[in-house]
């Protein structure tokens, strides 16, 4: 096959000094079979689907075909995991392929997740059990579609290899696109070395390629600092008010890009308890839902503490400016996260109730262990009377407890200007029926594991990436699960 094919590789990382990677191609693995191709985004990147669902693009997937001008590496970084320093980390198991641009001019990396060992693997096998990458594979495409910034899945293969953990499991390998893999823990392996050229060269590269914007600054670190911190902000507010829970918040899983990246034990909520964590090393509720802007707060100062050198040649200014830069991350996403509820509620004017509206609705969905997502698809239905037919009315309805709140809401409602069918056509966009309930990801994973059976997965993925639009025949995909269902513990696969 020709290079038509593919997307041309610009490989602009890759161009650094050596000291930011390792220069190694994937290990082949011995026999691998697709499992799916994003067709959308494969088009977006300018691949011919065709080519990339037949016998070389699925050794493309699996990391056995390299293209021409590509140019693998692993990155390096570090990173606080669970609050503890690691002064060295790195692509343990995934290979960056390279960067293409796409139909828009949009640079993106791609990289292969579970593509073998790297310098940095730390005595791991490098190889991904399938579970984890069907489930990286559902979600992240089903946050694309929910308007979250997220990297995304180009495809999956078998790699026709047994991955052990604690048993034996098929293998797989996941390609993964983002706009790049450049971390907090990027910045912080430089700064620990005390390694300033790095750090400069390092911001000069994330300025051009996500910021180019403030690419005229004069301060280009803080100003650089300032962007980071707005757009995360933005990104977790999303997060909150879609009931996603992340699970492993390390300074290494947080881009510089504003995108969720490093989908392990993530999970979404089905009865709303802000207390809610799912991921089994999660021992201490670290990264639980209520916790995940404080450490996205505390992240941010790891962050603005590596940088620290380039906002400021005198110390004490340059450790004011870092300090001044972090202090506006609470009150940014409080704005952030209450935009968003208020635009899930059909509020188009804030007031002064609007604040109590909120607390005292999440209050009530934690005493009367209501469903995050079908109490807002709810409220979505009651604005006007709609076809009962693509309502969730049949399958959820809200406690007794809720009426005092619903009448403060409706009266909130009758003073805005907005009309009833535009309020709810605007909370029907933002209040999905529709999300990648953890039973139905399992259930997905276990007919995959067990039996190679993809069918659950496939159909999962379709409906997911309609997640606004109600059918009575899609209703178990809107279902909450029933107990023998529920899924307490979600794990990362390493």
């Amino acid at each position: 096959m020709t290079q038509k094919n593919w997307p041309h590789f610009d490989n602009s990382y890759s161009r650094l000094p050596e000291k930011f990677f390792s220069r190694l191609s994937p290990i082949p693995v011995s026999d691998p079979v697709l499992i799916r191709v994003n067709h959308d985004l494969a088009r977006q990147l300018g691949f011919d689907v065709s080519w990339l669902e037949s016998q070389q693009g699925v050794e493309f997937l699996a990391g056995n075909f390299i293209p021409d001008n590509s140019e693998p590496i692993a990155t390096v970084y570090a990173g606080h995991q669970f609050g503890g320093w690691n002064p060295q980390l790195g692509d343990g198991r995934a290979i960056l392929i390279g960067e293409v641009l796409d139909t828009n001019g949009q640079r993106f990396d791609i990289q292969l997740k579970g593509s073998g060992r790297t310098p940095y693997s730390r005595g791991g096998d490098g190889r991904a059990p399938l579970g984890p990458v069907l489930r990286e594979y559902i979600v992240s495409e089903a946050m694309t579609v929910l308007g979250v910034p997220t990297s995304r899945a180009l495809g999956a293969v078998l790699s026709g290899e047994k991955v052990f953990r604690e048993r034996s499991l098929p293998g797989a390998v996941l390609a993964r696109v983002a706009q790049s893999h450049i971390r907090i823990g990027t910045v912080q392996y430089f700064a620990s070395r005390q390694d300033l050229e790095a750090i400069e060269l390092l911001v000069d590269h994330v300025i051009q390629r996500h910021y180019p914007a403030i690419a005229d600054e004069k301060d280009r670190a803080r100003a650089l600092l300032d962007n980071i911190i707005d757009r995360t902000a933005k990104l977790v507010a999303r997060w909150q008010s879609l009931g996603f829970i992340h699970g492993v918040m390390n300074t290494d899983n947080m881009l510089l890009s504003g995108e969720t990246i490093d989908y392990g034990p993530c999970a979404f909520m089905d009865t709303f308890n802000a207390n809610t964590v799912f991921s089994s090393i999660d021992h201490g509720g670290r990264y639980a839902y209520r916790n995940q802007p404080h450490i996205a707060h505390w992240n941010l100062t790891a962050l603005a503490q590596a940088l620290l050198p380039l906002l400021n040649s005198d110390p004490e200014k340059a450790l004011a400016s870092g300090q001044a830069a972090v202090d506006v991350f609470p009150d940014k996403y409080q704005q952030a996260f209450k935009q968003q509820v208020l635009r899930k509620l059909g509020i188009s004017e804030d007031s002064a109730d609007s604040d109590a509206l909120i607390q005292d609705l999440f209050s009530l969905m934690q005493e009367e262990r209501s469903d995050f997502t079908l109490t807002f698809r709810h409220l979505s239905d009651r604005v006007m009377t709609a076809d009962s037919a693509g309502t969730v009315d049949s399958i959820f309805d809200l406690p007794a407890a809720f009426a005092p709140w619903l009448k403060r809401w409706e009266k909130v409602l009758a003073t805005d200007s907005v009309p009833a069918s535009q309020r709810q056509a605007q909370m029907y966009a933002v209040n999905p029926v529709f999300i990648p309930r953890n039973h139905l990801v399992e259930e997905a994973i276990q007919a995959a594991e067990k039996h190679l059976d993809f069918e659950p997965f496939h159909q999962l993925v379709d409906t997911l990436s309609r997640p606004f639009t109600f059918k009575p025949a899609d209703s178990r995909y809107a279902l909450p699960p029933r107990l023998e269902e529920m899924v307490t513990e979600t794990f990362c696969g390493t």
